[in-house]
């Protein structure tokens, strides 16, 4: 029998460098580790904020409440694709309620996905559109869940420009023709770890053509867990080999991706870094 092959280590930051995880579930994490250990852990691997989000009522007012509890995190509150028929005309007034929190640095994750169509898709659009229309309410930046739904999403997004707070494309899963659109509206691209996998060519271009001051970076913690960890519980601390990855593909340090996506998402979602 062939030896078993061994694990890439995980890419280390100079010291004083840091990175920031941009979109994460720390509520659904499924570790013996709590929260709080799993946050410590990152923080000493480099991560240096976490935005954890919300995807329903309820998920928003615990990220929300673990943001509370812990100086480095932020919370993002919304209603997914998949929740959006639990959606009544109080729950708008609730989430702009929620969006007050000093700790709320982004409205999402909203969007369509008509992969699994766990909504029908006229509930999808139309709370889609009325989201965003809450998201520019109260000024805060979208995070926008697209899967297979690239035209429609556009569609929406275009019809309500501008967005004087931008927005992030979470999770980013089209090529560059789609990138270069989302880039025209004012949004930011977010990578997350399927960037490491070996096939992801479309992904790989993106990373690499896109301009640096435009891109940040996710784990989607528990979900999509980078090369070496693929199938396995995404955390914070992965980040280090989506980071790892893009530099490779840019041909430039570790610490420039680091430090230029940490400035970009301290900037967008107005969030401290020291």
């Amino acid at each position: 029998m062939g030896k078993k092959k061994k694990k890439a280590p995980l890419p280390v930051l100079p010291e004083g460098v840091s990175v920031i995880d941009t979109h994460c579930h720390l509520d659904m994490i499924k570790s013996g580790d709590d929260i709080s250990k799993i946050i410590s852990r990152a923080a000493a691997r480099g991560i240096s904020r976490i935005i954890t989000i919300g995807i329903d009522l309820k998920s928003s007012k615990l990220a929300i409440e673990i943001a509370g509890k812990h100086e480095t995190v932020y919370a993002s509150v919304g209603i997914h694709p998949h929740n959006v028929q639990e959606l009544q005309d109080d729950s708008y007034y609730e989430l702009e309620n929620l969006c007050n929190n000093n700790k709320v640095v982004a409205y999402g994750e909203i969007g369509l996905d008509f992969v699994k169509q766990y909504a029908p898709k006229h509930d999808q659009l139309e709370h889609f559109a009325r989201q965003v229309k809450l998201a520019k309410k109260v000024g805060l930046p979208l995070v926008i869940h697209d899967r297979e739904a690239h035209d429609e999403i556009l569609h929406i997004l275009k019809k309500e420009a501008p967005f004087p707070a931008a927005g992030v494309m979470h999770c980013f899963s089209g090529d560059w023709q789609l990138a270069t659109q989302v880039l025209d509206l004012g949004f930011l691209i977010s990578i997350p770890g399927v960037v490491t996998f070996n096939k992801a060519y479309a992904l790989h271009e993106v990373a690499q053509k896109i301009p640096l001051n435009r891109l940040i970076l996710e784990t989607d913690a528990p979900f999509l867990a980078p090369d070496p960890y693929r199938g396995r519980t995404n955390i914070p601390e992965y980040l280090l080999y989506t980071a790892k990855k893009i530099a490779d593909l840019r041909s430039i340090p570790i610490e420039e991706v680091a430090r230029t996506t940490s400035d970009n998402a301290q900037k967008i979602f107005n969030i401290l870094t020291h």
